[in-house]
């Protein structure tokens, strides 16, 4: 999780993961949407499909990329978002 809200002026924080195969990617995403739902807290546009290998879900000033290994390497949005504070990182 990446706190962009200095170095970006469309949202406050990017959460970036990742998923090993097409099932876990939508269950990641079907979870996120699930869980957020129940708050009441809808998405205001979603881009991506399973086979594009990568995910997008922006709740405004929350944009959530769910990646699969080849495009998250591909895109290196930790890197191009380097400036950005670092909130949370698993590995």
């Amino acid at each position: 999780m990446l706190d962009v809200h200095e170095t970006c002026s469309f949202a406050s924080y990017f959460v970036i993961c990742s998923g090993e195969s097409e099932r876990q990617i939508g269950a990641i995403h079907d979870e996120i949407q699930h869980t957020l739902k129940k708050e009441g807290i809808l998405p205001h546009h979603r881009e991506g499909t399973l086979d594009s290998g990568w995910l997008l879900l922006d709740f405004g000033d929350v944009i959530i990329h769910i990646f699969a290994p080849t495009e998250r390497e591909y895109y290196r949005l930790d890197e191009l978002w380097s400036e950005a504070v670092p909130i949370v990182t698993i590995q």
